[in-house]
């Protein structure tokens, strides 16, 4: 459990392997030391804060009280408290505090002073994963309180287990997929607990953006609409429970908090749990040297260093300094890619101590990770490379140095990160190292857009018509939908119902809507768009592991390399009707990427800024696309062998865009010539994809472009940047709203990066489906200089 003023033994320090452990300044220095060429960009001086201790709460119970203390909890910081009170007094609440600041206990003791003090209450708990669920299982059990009795009920619960937990478990924690699932399904089984909630606790709400959060809001809404339909009633007043939402630091968490529960709800911001200082670098791997047998070094673009062999070496050198430390990579292959690497590297430098390195991901069984994260706690292991499930909630917080390779995607996950090192309140170090990336590179090299500045609102939107069609046949499907129902579901809601009925899924009778089919709706809350794609080894029918359909033609296409645990395989047959794809181990010297061609027509308009020569628009676009072909590369030179024709459908999207247009005679003023057009265009659409994570918490693989010369939908040269899912996910529409934040941001990364004509730094893009060409670097700071002169005009 995340604890507030503690009184605990501190863990046994790890002995170094070669005298004291440095401190983060120390360790700093000796690690750029490593190269000629010092790779850290900026140093950032995070200060350490002394924790605002208060009394405790006078309605806490004593039982409750003295169990905290006996784990101790001596008293709770002021965001605790002041959390807790209003919580206990009734208003929903948010608390989006840093990570280890004690966000459960601002949970726990109104939820737990609840249960103990009224006998018939019961409470819900939702994490997005079971680990953290499992994590806070045991921390409440720890507390040994009387008829609590606190329960997991996931995916692996026992059957024989269920039924108990239903009639009597009073503290239920599961995840929003087991609620949409099992729970709401079978609310009729749940009666009493439903009739009785108390509190509902949404840990780690920050993780519910795009279409999962939409989903999950609406997963929500449902929730509600049972308990009321149950009844509770205090005093013979109907009551609703209370929500308590725990979120990492974001922008505007009380807005975040509403759409996401559609309750007003009351913020509480201000961190008052102790910091450790943090010495925070940002560190730009080295360019390599050109290859000895490259014809015209003078002309060859420059290629960094990878992240991962950075990010490795760095973890070597760490953990040879007897350094404590959790290194963060994006990807499962990548981080047993990093603990393997480092492994080798420190059993060559002192033979045994690569023991001492381990990889950590989703995937292992529970009870390996578990030992991973005693074995890291308790010294034995100095240095672990994990994906972000070691990210959320899940209590490992103590470490000397974190360092993150490839920026995870939004400041609030940045920080997440780097607040895991910080032993006890002691100085730490943490480090991002940036990949060769358009977004990484400008922010290594702009420190001002990561430090003093608020992280990003959490983005998603209830109103999304391909989530609230299916979460309304769900709600209907639980029980009859009526008019009094659909202001609980928000905008749109009556228009959607309207279509239900009209595409034959809902039934109208005098009492309501109901569901006209016999089976439950089939709604994926992940929004991965129907069956995921399985994929089978040949020769022994074992099955590796599945892929989102979404993204199996540019994935599992024949012929195409897929990775799975570090092992390469190679795809023999692509059966879509079957949702299968055959494979073969192989270890190619060459690696594949698909090639697509995409065209795309405005449906409608929503919103629009008239700027002279410039448009900015917001609207509704479809979006058609076909995987045609894939070259493959060598792996060492990135040489293409050949390209290979694909014969796939094309694959239609009725999504939410921004775009803009300039008209063709501002970009031949401002010296932008008509041949140039296309490759100016296209280059500014990659580098503002690959900026649009710095303003809106989504991925570049979430959002997908299209820019051309002149469009027949809007008469002009034009940029398109669209949401990669149904209906929008929320991400075109906060580009829209922050548009010249954004835009201005991509003209600097373009602007600013040494290279002569383009790289993966600025306007090169891993998902381009013509091969990054056509790209005119220089003139698309040209595009964007005129968007921009223009944008603030119309804005003054």
């Amino acid at each position: 459990m995340t604890t507030s003023a503690t009184v605990s033994a501190e863990a046994e320090q790890p002995g170094p392997p070669g005298g004291p452990t440095p401190t983060p300044a120390e360790l700093l220095h000796r690690l750029r030391a490593r190269t000629r060429h010092d790779p850290v960009t900026h140093v950032e001086r995070v200060p350490a804060s002394a924790g605002q201790a208060v009394p405790w709460p006078g309605w806490v119970p004593e039982p409750l009280r003295a169990a905290l203390v006996g784990r101790g909890v001596v008293a709770p910081w002021q965001h605790q408290a002041e959390a807790a009170d209003l919580a206990y007094g009734g208003q929903h609440v948010i608390v989006a505090t840093g990570t280890g600041s004690g966000k459960s206990l601002a949970y726990q003791l109104p939820a737990l002073a609840t249960l103990l003090t009224d006998p018939r209450a019961t409470v819900l708990y939702l994490a997005p994963t079971k680990a953290l669920a499992a994590d806070q299982l045991r921390a409440v059990a720890a507390l040994d309180l009387d008829g609590v009795r606190p329960a997991s009920y996931d995916g692996d619960t026992p059957r024989a287990e269920r039924e108990w937990i239903r009639k009597h478990s009073r503290f239920v924690l599961t995840n929003p997929d087991m609620l949409h699932h099992g729970i709401l399904p079978g609310h009729a089984n749940w009666a009493t607990f439903l009739r009785r909630l108390s509190f509902v606790v949404v840990d780690e709400c920050h993780t519910y953006r795009g279409v999962f959060g939409s989903h999950v809001s609406h997963v929500l809404r449902r929730l509600r609409r049972q308990t009321a339909r149950y009844g509770r009633t205090v005093a013979g007043v109907p009551q609703s429970p209370v929500f308590v939402l725990a979120s990492a630091t974001s922008g505007d968490p009380a807005n975040a908090a509403e759409r996401l529960t559609g309750l007003p709800v009351t913020a509480v911001t201000e961190d008052t749990s102790p910091r450790g200082g943090v010495t925070f670098a940002l560190w730009e791997p080295p360019l390599l040297p050109p290859p000895p047998d490259a014809v015209d070094v003078t002309e060859a673009e420059p290629v960094r260093r990878s992240a991962l062999r950075e990010t490795a070496d760095l973890l070597s050198d760490t953990v040879a300094a007897g350094v404590r430390t959790l290194a963060f990579v994006r990807s499962r292959r990548g981080a047993e890619v990093v603990a393997s690497s480092a492994r080798r590297s420190l059993d060559e430098a002192v033979p045994g101590l690569g023991k001492r390195v381990a990889a950590y991901r989703a995937g292992y069984l529970r009870e390996d990770r578990r030992k991973l994260e005693r074995a890291l706690l308790h010294g034995d292991l100095l240095g672990l490379a994990s994906t972000n499930a070691l990210e959320l909630g899940v209590d490992l917080v103590g470490l000397d140095a974190v360092l993150i390779c490839g920026w995870p995607g939004t400041r609030a996950s940045l920080w997440q990160q780097a607040g895991r090192a910080g032993r006890s309140g002691g100085e730490a170090l943490a480090v991002l190292v940036a990949r060769d990336d358009p977004l990484d590179t400008y922010l290594v090299h702009h420190p001002e857009a990561l430090f003093g500045r608020p992280v990003e609102a959490t983005v998603l939107d209830p109103a999304n018509p391909y989530v609230l069609g299916p979460q309304l046949c769900c709600a209907a499907a639980e029980a009859p939908l009526t008019e009094a129902d659909l202001p609980l579901f928000g905008r749109g809601a009556a228009e959607a119902v309207e279509a239900l009925v009209e595409a034959g899924a809902l039934r109208r009778r005098p009492t309501g809507w109901y569901w006209r089919h016999t089976g439950r709706p089939d709604v994926d809350l992940r929004g991965t768009g129907g069956t995921p794609i399985a994929v089978v080894e040949s020769a022994t029918g074992r099955l590796l592991g599945t892929v989102d359909p979404g993204s199996s033609h540019f994935m599992l296409h024949t012929g195409a390399v897929y990775l799975h645990q570090g092992v390469s395989y190679v795809v023999d047959d692509l059966d879509l009707a079957d949702a299968c794809a055959l494979v073969h181990a192989e270890e190619p010297d060459w690696s594949t990427h698909a090639r697509d061609v995409t065209s795309l027509g405005v449906v409608s308009v929503r919103s629009y800024r008239d700027a002279g020569p410039v448009g900015l628009f917001l609207g509704e676009v479809d979006v058609t696309s076909q995987v045609v072909s894939y070259q493959r590369r060598r792996l060492a030179t990135g040489e293409v062998i050949d390209t290979r024709p694909l014969d796939l459908p094309a694959r239609e999207l009725r999504t939410v865009a921004v775009w803009f247009t300039v008209s063709l005679n501002a970009l031949v003023g401002a010296g932008v010539e008509v041949a140039d057009v296309p490759g100016a265009l296209h280059a500014a659409e990659h580098a503002a994809i690959g900026l649009l994570p710095l303003i809106a918490t989504c991925d570049r693989w979430d959002i997908g472009g299209l820019s051309t010369g002149i469009h027949p939908d809007t008469g002009a040269p034009t940029v398109f940047v669209y949401d990669g899912h149904p209906g929008g996910a929320g991400f075109a529409e906060r580009a829209y709203h922050a548009a010249t934040e954004w835009l201005r941001a991509t003209r600097d990364a373009i602007s600013e990066c040494g290279c002569e004509s383009g790289c993966p730094s600025c306007v090169q893009s891993p998902k381009c489906g013509n091969g990054n060409n056509p790209l005119a670097k220089a003139e698309a700071v040209k595009v964007l200089d005129v968007v921009l002169a223009n944008l603030s005009k119309d804005s003054d």
